[in-house]
């Protein structure tokens, strides 16, 4: 969760999916055309027909109709208007459909590139069926929360969301030293759910490393290997990915991001824990806030490189890489800290990432339109699906801090005011998602587009419809 970083990045001061085709409509009604036109197709007419690329020829035979059956013809061009009207779109493939598989073949865990926090210390949050229903407007696929909740369990049986459960960190000492009580919370908290609820992943604690509990970072890694071992008694170990994620807190420095590696305290922790995910193929989860790193040091840290806005961005001096924002270089520093330890296979993804839109005075940038600009920029730069400059063929993937604003929540101001929603599921920080209830804010900059696109479709099919008008007058001519 949201905290003062650690080790800060310092900056210089200045510093599509793809569709599938649609159905051939215009061949296949230029097609039926010629045969109401032509009863003796000539040669010329007939190699035309052959050259049409028609996925139905096979079931079309030769007309047989004389020309003066004008009934046939009649039927024909009632299909060319049937066409017409009820065209025949191919599947979409979207951030939805595309494979779940890791990029190293890992768990199925992560749809897309984008998914959400849900976490709840609130006592005013909606139900869980209610959140569903808001996920689903949303169009958010991939949810993160921070325990096992049974009311959440529930509500997300048979929805098709990608859930990733959490094992708190109070309860991670006892695993680590009975493996029983491992399976007694899997038989507890995973067995009576999956896999009508579709659990995906399960995080076990939540920033350990680095923390001043030393008890509880030797416990990491054998609470991680029992958890592992009761999944696999289950036969659930190919089917659940087990990840811990990290703070920043975990670097010893981070900026250049060439220069970034881990602390040498914290690598009796780490190598087993990472010796463990290269063998699964789970994911490296870092907890990566711009914010934090720029509300800790405004005067050096140029605020448009922490918000995806026009800047001069860094040139890190050994690689000589181009970063023109902060999310892009925190993702390579951990990169670069994975690959001086030795562990350059494993994928980084981002576990918790976003901006406060209301803070004390001290907290500096912690408003909404900054809360806005990063949110919204940051899910643009998220579906582009690239990787970044160090890792281009990786391709970035993150979960946002968070679904809701959480009243609850102990500390400064901002740890109240990171979500993208408010507890009666209208939006709270708008980047274009729909929520339960309508918004005041402005509407989504790509909206005009996606109302361009509709009208681009009626132009379309009104121009071929016409098209077959006026040859339906010719014919009765």
């Amino acid at each position: 969760m949201p905290r003062a970083p650690r080790n800060v990045p310092r900056t210089p001061h200045a510093c599509s999916n793809a569709r599938a085709p649609r159905c051939g409509h215009a061949s296949l009604l230029l097609r039926l055309l010629l045969r109401l036109r032509l009863s003796t197709p000539s040669s010329s007419s007939l190699l035309l027909l052959r050259q049409l690329d028609w996925e139905t020829t096979a079931v079309m035979a030769p007309p047989r109709w004389k020309s003066g059956d004008g009934r046939r013809r009649r039927l024909l061009l009632l299909l060319c208007c049937c066409l017409l009207a009820f065209p025949c779109h191919a599947q979409q493939v979207t951030n939805n459909n595309i494979s779940h598989r890791s990029d190293q073949g890992g768990i199925h865990s992560f749809v897309g590139t984008y998914g959400i926090n849900y976490g709840r210390i609130a006592d005013n949050l909606p139900p869980p069926e209610v959140v569903v229903r808001l996920l689903k407007l949303a169009k958010i696929r991939n949810v993160k929360i921070y325990d096992a909740e049974h009311k959440v369990l529930d509500a997300f049986r048979g929805t098709g969301l990608n859930l990733v459960v959490a094992i708190p960190n109070e309860f991670l000492k006892d695993m680590a030293a009975n493996p029983a009580k491992a399976m007694d919370w899997l038989n507890e908290n995973v067995q009576p759910y999956y896999p009508s609820t579709r659990i995906v992943g399960i995080t076990v604690g939540n920033e350990v490393l680095g923390g001043a509990d030393t008890g509880l970072a030797e416990a990491l890694v054998g609470a991680v290997l029992n958890v592992h071992d009761a999944l696999r008694m289950l036969r659930l170990d190919t089917k659940i990915e087990l990840s811990t994620p990290h703070s920043e807190g975990v670097f010893a420095n981070s900026y250049p991001p060439s220069a970034c590696v881990f602390k040498d305290e914290l690598m009796v922790y780490l190598r087993p824990l990472l010796d463990f995910f290269s063998k699964t193929g789970a994911p490296f989860y870092v907890n990566a806030y711009p914010f934090l790193a720029y509300m800790s040091d405004p005067s050096h840290i140029d605020i448009n490189y922490a918000l995806f806005k026009p800047n001069a961005g860094i040139v890190d001096p050994k690689t000589g890489l181009h970063y023109d924002n902060m999310f892009d270089a925190q993702l390579d520093a951990a990169y670069f800290a994975l690959e001086a330890a030795g562990y350059s296979g494993i994928e980084v993804r981002v576990a918790e990432t976003g901006w406060a839109s209301a803070g004390d005075a001290t907290e500096a940038g912690a408003n909404m339109e900054n809360a806005v600009t990063y949110d919204r920029n940051l899910r643009k730069r998220l579906f582009l699906r690239k990787g970044t400059p160090y890792r281009p063929d990786r391709v970035a993937k993150a979960y946002i801090f968070a679904l809701f604003n959480e009243n609850l929540k102990p500390g400064p101001t901002t740890e109240r005011h990171y979500g993208l929603f408010k507890p009666d599921g209208s939006v709270s920080i708008n980047i274009g998602l729909k929520g339960l209830l309508p918004s005041s804010a402005p509407p989504h900059p790509l909206l005009p587009f996606k109302r361009l696109g509709a009208w681009g479709w009626i132009v379309q099919y009104s121009a071929a419809l016409l098209s077959c008008t006026l040859f339906f007058l010719a014919l009765g001519t």
